[in-house]
């Protein structure tokens, strides 16, 4: 019975004078708390252009109140008079569900019928207000007024980006199922999808781990949060009853977060919007592959057809069949003899094509309209072999680096020392980065290669070289002493230039 008597609520919007009921509810929830009689809601639909008697605005209302729309006024008559009296008791208010109906009714028909926008900012602002409230949690006594809103920020944050998450995919769903999405609508549409559900997923992705983890440090203080909400001033209903109370004071409600992000229950919320999102990439796929194939010739006819019914609307019957049997080719059929010097039976001008012998037509001809031949499709490359090879050279080239770097601490002291090729090709990239750091040219410098923990010390001492032999040649450095030694972590110096 309770069920029936909320349905009535949505009777006015369908009723023979909705605009004029609809009309009278914004009147009543347009400002806070409205009391208006119906001579005053006359008064108020004339300015905006409706014109109605006192009589019937009044009946209006009596049936909006009987719809449960609408309450009797309260106010407390002072009137001179008893008709004064009896037209004050006539007074109206919008009821509670009646007012939540009109607005979320006036919302969905405001609304258009484009995509909205994700609420995605609000995971990153849910993972602070979680931060904030695991913070007064550890105070010795919480500012109880605080944390109650910090509370329901976060449930409201979730409940406006599931709303969003959900209007979003309503909006993809529903585009994906046309089938004449083409063109540069369907480039478009790829492009906001591609891009858009990308960025969502990132955020997700990014977003969600962080705050299951928040969620899971609050878990064993949920009995503790929900007392201290408990602690603030109830409401209570005059049978005792407690009022509807908002989002986040009860146990079941964070749990119920805590699963949306973990999916104890079921599937994740994080897990189902990669499923639409690798869902809704299938259907474009699908949608493509359509597009490349539509009619057999390789694009789409939408086009075409738009044209043809265009020109089947301006025509009349007699031209109009004409038109058809010139675009389909519905011509009266007609077999023809090829003469007499046909081997073996013919179906002939009499055979019926029921009847008639069926011809073999190609794939090829039938479905794309060309003979040409088709070859087998190439494979497509598998990118795990190159990756596996590419990170193998560049590991064996690291190793190589690593030895010749461990050769040339070993040699400490270069002059006259000998040494491979490999170790010489370092050390010369190690003096060219230390001579092109310190063009002053200083008494000393270093240069350090972090990664490999060598130093290379080079002093100027004019006169002096520096011979390193190798096996392809020898190395002169002139007017520079060259050292190495390990690169000891933590060590700084002030000459120190690191390559």
């Amino acid at each position: 019975m309770n069920d029936e008597r909320r349905t009535r609520l949505f009777a006015y919007l369908t009723a023979d004078s909705a605009d004029e009921y609809r009309a009278i509810m914004d009147l009543f929830t347009s400002p806070l708390l409205a009391d208006l009689s119906a001579a005053e809601v006359a008064l108020h639909l004339a300015e905006r252009g409706i014109t109605s008697s006192t009589d019937e605005v009044t009946a209006r209302c009596e049936q909006l109140q009987a719809w449960g729309n609408l309450v009797r006024g309260v106010r407390d008559a002072r009137v001179p008079t008893v008709r004064d009296f009896l037209r004050s008791r006539s007074r109206y208010q919008a009821s509670k569900l009646g007012g939540r109906v009109h607005r979320d009714a006036e919302a969905v028909l405001a609304a258009g019928d484009g995509a909205q926008e994700v609420a995605r900012e609000l995971l990153g602002a849910t993972v602070e207000v979680l931060d904030r409230i695991l913070t007064r949690l550890g105070d010795a006594h919480p500012d109880v007024e605080a944390l109650a809103g910090d509370v329901t920020t976060v449930f409201n944050n979730q409940r406006l980006f599931n709303e969003s998450v959900r209007d979003f995919y309503a909006y993809l769903n529903a585009v994906l199922a046309r089938y004449d999405l083409v063109g540069d609508e369907y480039r478009r549409f790829k492009d906001l999808l591609l891009d858009y559900v990308d960025l969502i997923n990132a955020d997700v992705s990014r977003h969600a781990p962080v705050i299951e983890a928040r969620c899971l440090r609050l878990r064993p203080r949920f009995d503790q949060v929900v007392a201290l909400l408990d602690s603030l001033p109830l409401l209570v209903m005059p049978d005792g009853t407690p009022a509807d109370r908002l989002p986040g004071r009860c146990v079941a409600e964070w749990e119920q977060l805590l699963a949306w992000y973990t999916g104890e229950d079921s599937r994740s919320g994080p897990a189902t919007l990669r499923a639409a999102a690798d869902q809704a990439l299938s259907q474009l796929l699908a949608n493509a592959k359509r597009m490349l194939a539509a009619a057999g010739t390789g694009v789409s006819r939408r086009t075409d057809l738009l044209t043809l019914a265009s020109w089947f609307s301006g025509l009349g019957d007699a031209e109009a069949h004409r038109l058809y049997a010139a675009t389909f080719g519905a011509h009266p059929a007609r077999h023809l003899f090829f003469g007499p010097e046909e081997i073996g039976f013919r179906d002939g001008v009499n055979t019926s094509w029921w009847d008639a012998e069926p011809i073999d037509v190609p794939i090829s001809l039938r479905d794309r309209g060309d003979r040409a031949a088709r070859g087998r499709t190439s494979a497509v490359p598998d990118p795990g072999r190159d990756h596996h090879r590419l990170a193998h050279e560049a590991e064996v080239e690291a190793r190589a680096r690593r030895v010749a770097a461990d050769e040339l601490v070993a040699a400490g002291a270069l002059n006259g020392a000998r040494i491979s090729p490999a170790a010489r090709d370092l050390l010369l990239s190690l003096l060219g980065s230390l001579l092109a750091r310190n063009q002053e040219q200083p008494e000393s410098a270093v240069e350090v290669d972090s990664d490999l923990a060598v130093e290379l010390h080079a002093e100027v001492i004019t006169g002096a070289s520096t011979t390193v032999h190798a096996e392809d040649g020898a190395l002169v450095v002139h007017d520079l002493v060259l050292s190495t030694q390990r690169r000891v972590l933590g060590e700084s110096s002030g000459t120190e230039m690191t390559a």
